[in-house]
């Protein structure tokens, strides 16, 4: 048994890979695929194209939101071995953090994208 699943491993990916082969059409006429990803500039055009202010500002605001999950999902475990006054207080701080950004964010506007 241990022999017939050695056998198969060193005969299976090279079939795998031959049929992989066979069967994949390379075109030659996309010039997309092997030019360099560059968040969706054109690297053989213009480099100095206008770039959305807006967009940049959304998607820090997405990060800084993205990595308060990471910091509040733990909060459950914590609840069991912290004190109890002392996990209020965190939690109460590290909220009214996130939402003086949210509002200072609202107030600057650069939650409205149609402005």
């Amino acid at each position: 048994m241990l022999w017939l699943i050695f056998i198969i491993s060193l005969v299976l990916p090279p079939m795998l890979m031959m049929i992989n082969s066979i069967l994949y059409k390379k075109y030659s006429s996309s010039r997309e695929k092997p030019s360099p990803f560059e968040c969706g500039f054109d690297p053989k055009l213009l480099t100095r194209n206008s770039f959305s202010l807006k967009f940049y500002l959304i998607a820090v605001i997405f990060l800084i939101f993205d990595i308060e999950i990471s910091l509040v999902l733990p909060i459950p475990l914590i609840m069991f071995f912290s004190n109890q006054s002392y996990l209020i207080i965190l939690i109460t701080f590290f909220m009214m953090i996130l939402l003086i950004g949210l509002f200072y964010e609202w107030k600057e506007g650069a939650l409205n994208w149609l402005k």
